[in-house]
């Protein structure tokens, strides 16, 4: 395919995807698409989201949702709105739990974690809690299908490795999704080297063909809640 080259990384042989240039019109169909997607979603899932806002904020008066900052395309760094799922001091709490993180790589992943809420475990399993993020693809931070956005703390330190970096570089070069490869076929059941392959697997072939594919793939894997954490 000429969207790709070899390019040599010490001992290794790497795709490179420095000249990555997609379609002019796929990619602003992509975008109307994904607009026009969006503001039905929201219209017709209005009355869940509010319903789950109320049941969020009657559950311990928190806050009803959780924003931290996330790493886009060029590695801008923006807002990533999700349901709060778990206790309001849950970031404070994290250090504490380090040394249960079960994934490997740069991604923090506990089976178990005690932070989640009651209501955040339901929430969590069928993805809902994700839903606020299609006011992220509204405004054009994110895209409904794309590599899934990384918190700026589990981005620290990538530059001790080249093949992370690398991998980094790689998926910087689109805005990330709310689904993607990686939640259709696993999610957190997949170690981080199998992310980062269907991450590049993804960047190299992408096409509206691909997207297409990946939302149907989407509805059975959010309603079998398979990999959820």
């Amino acid at each position: 395919t000429p969207r790709v080259q070899v390019d040599t990384l010490g001992d290794f042989q790497m795709v490179d995807l420095t000249t990555l240039a997609y379609p002019t019109l796929a990619t602003q169909t992509k975008r109307l698409l994904d607009v026009l997607l969006v503001s039905l979603g929201l219209i017709i899932l209005s009355p869940l989201l509010l319903a789950i806002a109320i049941l969020i904020r009657v559950q311990d008066g928190g806050p009803v949702f959780f924003s931290q900052p996330r790493s886009g395309r060029g590695g801008r760094r923006f807002p990533f709105y999700k349901y709060r799922s778990m206790v309001v001091d849950a970031e404070a709490k994290r250090s504490d739990l380090q040394e249960q993180n079960e994934s490997d790589g740069v991604l923090f992943k506990i089976k178990d974690d005690p932070r989640i809420t009651p209501l955040g475990h339901f929430i969590r399993k069928y993805s809902i809690d994700e839903l606020p993020q299609l006011w992220n693809v509204l405004v054009g931070d994110m895209n409904l299908v794309g590599p899934r956005p990384l918190p700026m703390s589990d981005l620290e330190g990538i530059e001790d490795d080249p093949e992370v970096q690398y991998w980094f570089e790689l998926r910087s070069k689109v805005k990330p999704g709310i689904t993607g490869p990686w939640q259709v076929s696993g999610r957190s059941n997949l170690g981080f080297r199998e992310m980062v392959q269907h991450d590049i697997n993804y960047i190299q072939n992408w096409s509206l063909w691909v997207d297409l594919m990946v939302l149907v793939k989407t509805i059975p894997a959010v309603l079998r809640g398979r990999g959820a954490r």
